[in-house]
């Protein structure tokens, strides 16, 4: 029975120290994966940003923005980029096919988003035909000058 008692406690301790490894670990992965945003620091965002007031028919205005630098034609380049950080790259992903939107419309601007984005490629389309397009647009406005 001793023997039996000794066995437990030893698979206890062990399990214990199992547990505090393993959760120390977990913080460390956690406290690794935290950055908060779309961009890191060190990694490049250029991106071009060509806005059509009147739709595409209409004429359309392009700026450029590159990051970390917060360089480029785009008004208030550097708190875009700052801004940039704070948003996740889905923000520029399209409204999912099947969504069921509010049929508002927004006024007829477009605008396209195409480039580096914290080192990848992205190319998205914006316009405000309906609600969900409208909100898509609203996340991403300072990147929109003059069209919101």
């Amino acid at each position: 029975m001793r023997l039996e008692v000794c066995v437990y406690a030893r698979r206890r301790r062990i399990y214990s120290e199992m547990s505090r490894a393993l959760l120390v670990l977990l913080l460390l992965l956690v406290s690794a994966g935290c950055g908060g945003g779309s961009s890191s620091s060190g990694v490049s965002t250029d991106l071009s940003i060509t806005v059509w007031l009147q739709g595409t028919a209409g004429t359309s205005n392009t700026y450029t923005l590159n990051c970390p630098q917060g360089t480029g034609t785009l008004p208030e380049a550097r708190a875009a980029c700052s801004k940039l950080k704070q948003i996740a790259a889905s923000a520029f992903a399209p409204v999912p096919t099947g969504t069921a939107c509010t049929e508002i419309y927004g006024g007829p601007q477009t605008a396209r988003v195409s480039g580096q984005l914290a080192g990848k490629s992205i190319e998205a389309d914006f316009s405000r035909n309906n609600g969900c397009e409208i909100a898509r647009w609203g996340r991403l406005a300072f990147l929109f000058p003059a069209a919101s």
